[in-house]
């Protein structure tokens, strides 16, 4: 675990917030010159907690599916399961790959622009390794609620919290070949300087930005984060899948859960469950605590959970390439 300060706390948070902000802005919010807030921002991202800036891109309105992949292993060894992981990191379209500790053994998370490209995918899938999977389970996320890093404060504003809230899952909006290549240059990396965008696509920085605005605008970018290592404050990443006794009270469950500060995303999902809930907490025990709260505040409303957590991830890009 790494000590970090109330400072880098609150820098972490305001970047979490919007990564593409001036360090004169973000020093501004945070009350420290901005030579030291660079300085400490180059700190952070030398000892690993930051892992990257990147642009949250809704791809949904690109026309994108977001699919999930559970697997269960059976007669492999630990060589087969190092080439079946390395065959899914090696997809272009797999954005995240973790081993589960609970009921399954993977998952594997993608974004395709059309089931006929995800059909053709599976079938390679499955002639290569089916003999090693006693079971393969598909789902798809509908829609996604994410949640700024409200534990990073030592007070949590509920209200900031839901204002700053990013969801995927709109209509599909029509983007021309320059736009996908602005936002695959600042997909991974939201602090990269438009006049450098600008070079390597021999445009002008004033278009550039204008087209980063209407991209905003149109809410395909919905936001500048931070991809943050928990392990190194001492959390871990838990899952937990809710299936509903009265669906129609979906909505009520949302707005519940979204309050609680360590509670980083929530997907709505058809298949196996209604709602998958991501969590950065220390452990189990503190997890459960959180799940029984739940229970207490629906009663007649949940039929059952499962919960994981992810001991290794193995690739996380939140931002899968797409076809140009």
């Amino acid at each position: 675990m790494f000590e970090i300060d109330v400072k880098d706390r609150k820098i972490l948070y305001e970047l979490d917030l919007n990564s593409r902000q001036s360090l004169n802005t973000l020093g501004s919010n945070v009350r420290l010159t901005k030579t030291v807030v660079q300085y400490r921002i180059d700190r952070l991202v030398k000892t690993g907690i930051i892992n990257n800036f990147y642009t949250s891109i809704d791809f949904y309105k690109l026309g994108y599916i977001n699919l999930g992949i559970y697997v269960n292993y059976q007669y492999y060894t630990p060589e087969i399961e190092k080439d079946i992981i390395q065959y899914f990191v090696d997809s272009e379209h797999a954005w995240f790959i973790a081993n589960i500790q609970g009921k399954f053994d993977l998952l594997v998370l993608f974004s395709v622009s059309n089931m006929n490209q995800f059909f053709s995918f599976w079938k390679q899938t499955l002639t290569k390794y089916r003999f090693y999977f006693q079971s393969a389970l598909i789902t798809f996320f509908t829609r996604t609620h994410y949640l700024p890093i409200s534990y990073l404060l030592e007070e949590h504003d509920t209200t900031q919290r839901l204002e700053h809230e990013l969801i995927d899952g709109g209509t599909k909006v029509d983007i021309d070949d320059t736009d996908k290549a602005i936002l695959e240059r600042i997909s991974l990396n939201s602090r990269k300087p438009i006049i450098q965008i600008a070079e390597e696509l021999k445009i002008t920085s004033t278009t550039i930005a204008n087209r980063i605005k209407k991209l905003e605008t149109n809410k395909i970018i919905n936001g500048y984060r931070i991809n943050i290592n928990y392990l190194k404050l001492g959390l871990q990443l838990f899952n937990v899948h809710f299936n509903l006794k009265n669906y129609d009270k979906i909505h009520h469950i949302l707005n519940y859960v979204k309050t609680n500060p360590y509670l980083i995303s929530v997907s709505e999902v058809i298949d196996h469950c209604d709602l998958s809930l991501n969590y950065h907490i220390k452990n189990f025990n503190e997890l459960h605590q959180i799940i029984k709260d739940i229970y207490n505040k629906f009663p007649n409303d949940i039929k059952n959970h499962m919960t994981f957590s992810y001991p290794e991830i193995y690739k996380q890009n939140y931002n899968p390439k797409f076809d140009l």
